[in-house]
C-alpha cells in the first residue's frame, strides 16, 4: 500500500508556469503605473498644442514670481481684430449662478485685456467651487495666455454671497489669421474635498 504524502505524489509546478506568472503580475503593475501617468502627461500635451481647448497659462506668474504682473506684449498687431466671445456655467452638484460681465471683446491681438464674470452663492452653506477654462477653436487655445484668472485657485462662497471674478489676458499675435472669433468658456465644478489647486492645469 502506498503511503506516501499526498503533497509528494503531486507533481511540481514547472518553472515555465512561475516565470508566466511573474510576468503577468509585472505587466498588471505596469499597466497601473502608466494608467496614473496619463493625466500629467495629457496635461503637458494640452499645455503645449492647445489641444481639447487649454488655454496658455505662461504668464500667470510675472515679475519676480508675483502673480498678476503682466509682461509687456512684443507687439500689438494693429490690421486685425478679433471679437472674444466670454460664456460661463455651472456643472449639477454646484448650486451657483454664474454670468460673464464682459460678454464680448472686440480687440488687436497683442492688446492687454480684462473680462469679468459674476458668481453667487444660492444655497444656505458656504461652498468651494473650481473653475477649468476652455478654448475654442481649439487650434487658437495656444495662444490665448490668461495673466490673472480666477481660475488659477479654489474660490469660496458664503451663503447668498455674490462676486466679481476678473480674468487678465492676451490673445497672441501668432494667431491663426483665419480665425477671426475665440470663445472662451468656463464651467464651474463643485471643490469641497478637494486639494487646493494654486495653478491652472493646462
Amino acid at each position: 500500500m502506498n503511503t506516501k504524502p499526498i503533497s509528494e505524489t503531486l507533481p511540481a509546478s514547472p518553472p515555465a508556469s512561475r516565470r508566466l506568472i511573474l510576468k503577468l503580475m509585472l505587466l498588471v503593475a505596469a499597466a497601473f503605473a502608466f494608467a496614473f501617468a496619463m493625466v500629467p502627461l495629457y496635461d503637458v500635451l494640452c499645455a503645449a498644442t492647445g489641444f481639447n481647448g487649454k488655454t496658455s497659462n505662461e504668464g500667470a506668474l510675472g515679475v519676480g514670481g508675483i502673480r498678476g504682473v503682466a509682461p509687456a506684449p512684443s507687439r500689438i498687431d494693429l490690421s486685425r481684430v478679433i471679437t472674444v466671445e466670454f460664456t460661463g456655467t455651472v456643472m449639477p452638484g454646484l448650486p451657483w449662478e454664474m454670468r460673464p460681465l464682459t460678454t464680448h471683446l472686440d480687440l488687436h491681438p497683442g492688446e492687454l485685456h480684462l473680462a469679468k464674470f459674476l458668481v453667487r452663492n444660492t444655497s444656505d452653506r458656504p461652498i468651494i467651487g473650481q473653475a477649468v477654462p476652455s478654448v475654442s477653436p481649439g487650434q487658437a487655445a495656444q495662444h490665448f495666455e490668461k495673466l490673472d484668472c480666477f481660475c488659477f485657485s479654489q474660490q469660496s462662497l458664503a451663503p447668498g454671497e455674490s462676486k466679481e471674478l476678473p480674468l487678465t489676458f492676451i490673445v497672441k499675435p501668432e494667431i491663426d489669421e483665419q480665425i477671426r472669433t475665440v470663445t472662451l468658456s468656463y464651467a464651474f465644478f463643485n471643490a469641497e474635498g478637494q486639494k487646493t489647486v494654486s495653478k491652472e492645469r493646462e
